[in-house]
């Protein structure tokens, strides 16, 4: 029989994060089981070493039988992007959450670790050394930043009904593995549709895929129950400079050209509107959120991470950028 203390059940594991926290965990001698959606995901899961277990946000039953008899769950799973259906975005990220911990808490689960994101504080205004203090923006326009907020809130409220619950931000994803952002800059870079909003200039926190994997096993390991943590690579970069780098690694050449803020910002607004007003198919062409993604600083604060989880990181840029130039993100 297994033993109970190294078996860890994973939402999301066939996503980037959760890919590399499921190898992180098999390296460390637990035990997976990871929830799977669909034959794609079960073998991608699978291929990590960890067990599928058939079901999504919307089967608690799923959760609770996959859940049962492991110590630490960690809820990876999320509605992504920038544009897409409300009820999409709150079936997912509210709802499900909330599925996920009722599931967990009836299975008997210990600990659980929730994996948010900074986005939970973007409300169209820069972040500058922000903290786990800074207030939550639920009322963002972003329905993606709005809905993780409420997640967080979901989290917290089962913390406080017994279920030792933690929360990690990581901020700026990136590494080997990513198959979303990164993909995406190279297309537009050679497509030539890319540009620097404003110069591009903003500072901006990062967090490596195995420095956010690095923060979610801390947090399993010795996060106090409610507590938020901030992880990312250390200093802030400016952010042409690092996507200008995370570029080369691809043998692509970064874009030479910018587009004024003021500009950019119009065009997400425009951009909104109109999808939302018309019969347009497919997602607009510049959102809100990227807008601020790709113009605003936003640096974090993680010393509560390194002073309470003895968080550092365990990847340097410079490792991870040399580890994207001898492989490819997919790999």
């Amino acid at each position: 029989m297994e033993d109970q203390a190294r078996i860890a059940f994973v939402t999301g594991g066939s996503g980037f994060i959760g890919g590399r926290l499921i190898e992180r965990l098999r390296g460390d001698g637990y035990a997976v089981r990871a929830l799977a959606r669909s034959d794609r995901s079960a073998s991608a899961v699978e291929q990590r070493g960890a067990e599928p277990v058939r079901g999504d946000l919307d089967d608690p039953s799923a959760i609770e039988a996959g859940a049962r008899g492991c110590r630490v769950a960690f809820h990876l799973a999320a509605a992504l992007g920038t544009w897409g259906e409300r009820e999409w975005f709150e079936r997912i990220n509210v709802q499900g959450t909330e599925n996920v911990l009722n599931a967990c808490a009836r299975a008997g689960v210990e600990r659980f670790v929730h994996c948010s994101t900074e986005a939970v504080l973007l409300a169209g205004e820069p972040l500058t050394r922000a903290d786990e203090g800074t207030p939550r923006r639920p009322d963002s326009s972003s329905l993606y930043s709005a809905t993780k907020a409420r997640a967080e809130e979901v989290v917290e409220r089962a913390s406080r009904d017994g279920l030792a619950a933690t929360i990690v931000r990581p901020r700026f994803v990136w590494g080997r593995g990513d198959t979303t952002l990164l993909p995406v800059l190279v297309e537009q870079a050679r497509s030539g549709r890319l540009r620097w909003v404003g110069g591009g200039r903003h500072l901006t926190s990062t967090t490596h895929v195995d420095n956010a994997a690095h923060g979610l096993m801390l947090a399993a390991a010795g996060g106090a129950a409610g507590e938020i943590y901030f992880v990312t690579d250390g200093e802030p970069v400016v952010f042409r400079d690092f996507v200008a780098e995370l570029l080369r690694t691809q043998g692509v050449a970064p874009p030479t050209r910018s587009v004024p803020a003021p500009v950019a910002r119009s065009l997400a607004s425009g951009s909104e509107l109109a999808w939302r007003i018309l019969p347009l198919r497919g997602e607009p062409p510049f959102t809100r959120f990227a807008y601020w993604f790709a113009s605003q600083e936003c640096t974090l604060d993680d010393s509560k991470a390194r002073r309470e989880l003895g968080y550092s990181p365990v990847t340097t840029r410079e490792q991870g950028l040399a580890d994207l130039r001898e492989r490819p993100p997919g790999t």
